[in-house]
């Protein structure tokens, strides 16, 4: 028994395939609005590029691209497909094709629902990336003389300027690593002496941060060193009052940018599918309907069109079976009790017994 079916007359058929003709367009363009944002997601991604580890982090911006670029190509053929099914006689130069078309559609159209949720799955794989790289970024903040190092200072000042953060995890991650240039400390001065000789690694560490991490909306100036020293300051309490630095870690601001931008466009990857599946549902009725007026044998008569000719449990069953016999069309048995059907065929006497010779007459 057909799955949803449908009778259709010429009129509705003719009316479906132009629908079908204006939504393909449509489809089109939502290939190009998938490009766009795979494309827009992996510049944002390639703009912050030295604060990531190196990942597979841009394999759902690559699959989106790759799809949008797939859809305007699937897209275009479907509506020169049924443009043409209007017409009974150039749907017969197309019926052969109707069914593979439906089918690479509808595997196209999974993997739309696939880059869709990747957006979603995405988060780990970018947390990750992000801790390691600014933990690498912070740690050679310092290096400024150093070819292939010297732009991350610049590169972190900026993120936490524009992003309102501080560290990796927060501010103190700058307390754990010595974030100034040996070339600006005054190796004469016995504080820094002192500082350099009490750690084991001989590193300069303070309880300071850098410039950028300052919050110019803060109504006090900004206090970026000795930050645990109440007595440094004058009316300061390190533990109740509110610092007038940023407190939130770079990498939280960074996962709450990008998580926005891929729920956006995850959501708008789901619309994309639902209606590229409504399409590719009209494309599959319209195939079925132009089939089977074609085996009346008259154009203007009512015909069927379904989903599945079949029940969903005969069509799997019978898609199984097809996959079970794939293959076995050119082995040869060897069964116990199934012998090769040449065996038991007598081959042609080619001697001489028995054979009746005519003599020859005497001239």
């Amino acid at each position: 028994m057909a799955v949803l079916k449908v009778k259709f007359n010429k009129t509705k058929r003719d009316k479906l395939a132009q629908i079908l003709w204006i939504l393909n367009w449509v489809s089109v363009v939502s290939g190009i609005i998938l490009f766009s944002l795979g494309l827009f997601l992996k510049i944002e991604i390639k703009k912050r590029n030295e604060v990531m580890a190196k990942g597979d982090i841009n394999s759902v911006p690559n699959m989106l691209i790759s799809v949008g670029v797939i859809a305007g190509i699937i897209n275009f053929l479907g509506g020169k497909i049924c443009y043409d099914c209007s017409d009974a006689n150039k749907f017969s130069r197309w019926k052969l094709v109707m069914l593979p078309y439906i089918v690479c559609t509808f595997c196209f159209t999974f993997c739309i629902l696939v880059g869709a949720l990747l957006c979603y799955t995405m988060r780990n794989e970018l947390e990750e990336s992000l801790y390691l790289g600014l933990r690498d970024a912070i740690k050679f903040y310092k290096d400024t003389d150093i070819p292939g190092r010297c732009f991350l200072k610049r590169t972190v000042d900026m993120l936490q300027i524009g992003f309102q953060c501080c560290g990796n995890n927060g501010f103190r991650d700058w307390f754990e690593i010595q974030w100034v240039s040996a070339r600006y400390l005054n190796m004469a001065s016995k504080e820094v002496l002192d500082r350099l000789n009490s750690n084991v690694d001989g590193k300069f560490l303070v309880d300071g941060v850098p410039f950028s991490c300052c919050n110019p909306s803060s109504p006090r100036p900004c206090i970026q060193y000795q930050l645990t020293n109440n007595s440094a300051h004058y009316n300061y309490d390190f533990l109740t009052e509110e610092l007038n630095i940023w407190v939130k870690g770079c990498r939280e601001a960074l996962l709450d940018y990008y998580t926005a931008i891929m729920r956006s466009i995850g959501i708008a990857a789901l619309l994309i599918w639902l209606f590229e599946l409504s399409v590719l549902l009209g494309v599959r009725y319209l195939q079925t309907a132009m089939k089977n007026v074609l085996l009346l044998g008259d154009l203007e008569s009512e015909s069927d069109g379904w989903l599945l000719e079949n029940s969903f449990v005969e069509t799997a069953k019978y898609n199984i079976s097809i996959i079970k016999n794939l293959g076995k069309a050119n082995q040869i048995s060897t069964i116990s009790g199934m012998n090769d059907p040449n065996i038991d065929v007598q081959n042609t006497n080619c001697g001489k017994t028995n054979v009746t010779t005519k003599s020859i007459p005497a001239a």
